[in-house]
This record gives structure tokens, C-alpha cells and sequence, in this order.
């Protein structure tokens, strides 16, 4: 961690899918995830994360997943993943519903960009994610949210493809399994994340980076 550093100025949080039906008691998906996102105590986290960020005026980037709409939202699509099958057969994230709002906790505050819905996994995958970025001169990305072996890790990847430097904070996340959290902290991240840290990691390195108060 010694030659890791977060300038304010070149650094974003990509907080993915803050949504009712992700982290919310009530929520779709939120069975399925608890026990994992309870075991590491995601939401203190996650709420740590962003008082330090927001404290550093480190740039927040909303990167939420598309929210169903309507029947007929992948029409006659061809190829439709898993995922998006189940999206649609849950309608998940529902526009007009409690489960497509924001969690009170984690919702948007003044001055956090709000990027462009993504259809599939990657936060940067027709979205205007990397042009978001490179206009704010961004080079350091922060990945948490949700879920750790899909979003997390697919935009954590397209980041590195592009040319970011990608920290992971594995207990800033959850999966639907423990095997799932392992896949992306242990096996996958390694190969395209320049940093894995925990919470308590990435606070100690914001405050020798002189990017928190």
C-alpha cells in the first residue's frame, strides 16, 4: 500500500447500484445477498467510504444499473444474458417503484455524476462512464457497490483496459455467495486490479494521501 495514493483531484468513487432492491431490507435481491453483505459488514463501510470521500471532495460517480420499464424494454433481443433474463422476469429496479429508488443511505447528494444506465455488467459499456472521467481528468478509480463478481469486477476490468488505476475494497461489496466474493478478490482481481484492499486499507491510504480531513 506504501506507493498507493488517492489525489482528490485525480481520483473518483464508482459507487454501482444503490438501489432499494440491492441493499434494502424489503428488496428484491436483498436476500440473496445478506448474509454475505452482513458479514462484512458492507453498509458501515460503504457509509465510511463516502464520509471520507466526500470530506476529501474526491468526485462521487453514481453507476446504476438500467431500471426495468416496461415489458418491452429488450424487445426482441437475441442474446439476452442471465441477468438481464431474470431483470426482466423480476422486473428489478422497477421505474416508479420503491425498489428503483436509491437507498436513503447511499442516494445521490449535490455534485455527484450520475452516469448513464448500464444494460449489462460494465459501467462503462455504452454509457458515458470514460467520457465522464476523462473530463474530470480522473486517472484513479474507487470500485464499490454492487455485485462483486458481475458489476464490480466487469467495470473494474474495463477501467484497467482503459488505462485507470482500479482499486477494489472488498468488504465495500457483496455477492450471493461467499464462493462469488472469492472468484473476484482472490482469482480474478488480481489479474486486472491494481489494488485490493479492505475499508480500513483504503481510509489509511486517503489519510496519508493527504486526501481526507
Amino acid at each position: 500500500m506504501a506507493n498507493i495514493s488517492y489525489p482528490p483531484d485525480r481520483t473518483g468513487l464508482l459507487f454501482l447500484d444503490p438501489y432499494n432492491d440491492f441493499f434494502s431490507e424489503g428488496g428484491k435481491l436483498w436476500p440473496l445477498l445478506k448474509e454475505v453483505a452482513e458479514e462484512v459488514h458492507m453498509h458501515d463501510h460503504l457509509k465510511e467510504i463516502l464520509a471520507a470521500i466526500r470530506a476529501a471532495s474526491i468526485q462521487v460517480f453514481i453507476v446504476p444499473h438500467h431500471r426495468f420499464s416496461g415489458s418491452d424494454d429488450y424487445g426482441n433481443w437475441k442474446h439476452m444474458n442471465h441477468d438481464q433474463l431474470g431483470s426482466k422476469e423480476r422486473r428489478l429496479f422497477a421505474v416508479g417503484t420503491w425498489g428503483g429508488e436509491w437507498h436513503s443511505d447511499f442516494a445521490p447528494q449535490k455534485g455527484d455524476i450520475i452516469i448513464k444506465e448500464h444494460w449489462g455488467q460494465s459501467g462503462f459499456a455504452n454509457t458515458d462512464l470514460d467520457l465522464q472521467l476523462k473530463q474530470h481528468g480522473i486517472e484513479n478509480v474507487i470500485c464499490v457497490g454492487m455485485v462483486a463478481n458481475t458489476c464490480i469486477e466487469s467495470t473494474g476490468r474495463f477501467a484497467m483496459e482503459l488505462g485507470y488505476h482500479v482499486t477494489l475494497v472488498k468488504d465495500a461489496t457483496a455477492a450471493f455467495s461467499r464462493e462469488g466474493m472469492q472468484a473476484v478478490h482472490e482469482l480474478n482481481g488480481p489479474t486486472f486490479a491494481h489494488a485490493i484492499l479492505t475499508t480500513n486499507d483504503l481510509l489509511g491510504v486517503l489519510r496519508e494521501s493527504g486526501a481526507s480531513h
